[in-house]
């Protein structure tokens, strides 16, 4: 069985022997694919020095996180889009918009997410987007760039079903983790409206820890926990789950 995690920023942990720990908990649990998302130009040598440790197990992706576009965002995202050149990248995230920190840089977040959607398609590449209380806002802007290459993952959806057609009708996939594992994260009652084929896993770890971990340290090895509730609620098996999100996550990267 492979499992995919398709978003986790293990690369946080800097100290070698907690993350070759956290790796081997992974093999352990069956989780063989990691993609790897930075956020902004200082994290951008940690997913690539992680990639050199364990180049058959971590995928790189390039990105500003919204939360990242600040004054001078264009300066630091040059340098970021100068960082592939050495290297070979497989989707352009994470990206998008964030309202839930700061609503007053609604326009420069629009701009970069606008202009990395725009790098995504020069390079055919999928992006992966972060949308938090902004979806009025992304649907805008994709709805503005669609066209057959744009295509790419909802990180860590927790929209209603309206959202989550609308999405998967623009070619993209929703990111499931471990928000489907809680009591009143609602997406028990929205995906199995939803075929399989629409779905790909991740954890956003160190983030949005699943049920029986939740409110500690996420980790990528807990992706286990969030495709068991998957299966649950599609009343299939773990291994069905993993084929077809694993299978799903190919398709996305093209790896």
């Amino acid at each position: 069985m492979i499992l995919t995690d398709t978003h986790t920023h293990l690369y946080y942990q800097q100290d070698n022997e907690k993350r070759a720990a956290l790796i081997q908990r992974c093999l352990d649990n069956d989780v063989k694919r990691l993609f790897l998302p930075n956020v902004d130009a200082a994290s951008v040598p940690q997913v690539f020095d992680l990639v050199k440790e364990y180049p058959e197990m971590c995928f790189p992706m390039l990105g500003m996180h919204p939360c990242s576009v600040k004054d001078g965002w264009e300066e630091e995202l040059a340098i970021i889009r100068d960082s592939k050149k050495d290297h070979t990248i497989y989707a352009i995230g994470e990206i998008g918009i964030d309202l839930y920190w700061d609503k007053t840089t609604l326009a420069i977040q629009v701009e970069a997410f606008r202009q990395q959607i725009n790098w995504a398609k020069s390079l055919k590449l999928p992006i992966v987007i972060h949308c938090r209380e902004a979806f009025d806002e992304v649907f805008e802007v994709l709805e503005q760039e669609n066209d057959d290459d744009l295509h790419g993952i909802f990180h860590c959806f927790t929209g209603n079903a309206e959202q989550a057609q609308r999405a998967i009708n623009l070619g993209f996939y929703l990111g499931i983790g471990g928000v489907v594992t809680y009591k009143n994260g609602g997406l028990d009652k929205i995906l199995p409206q939803f075929d399989l084929s629409h779905i790909v896993l991740e954890t956003d770890s160190p983030y949005l820890s699943p049920v029986p971990h939740r409110g500690k340290p996420n980790e990528s090895s807990y992706l286990i926990y969030v495709a068991q509730k998957v299966a649950d609620l599609y009343q299939t098996d773990i291994q069905t789950v993993a084929n077809i999100t694993t299978a799903n996550s190919k398709q996305i990267f093209g790896v």
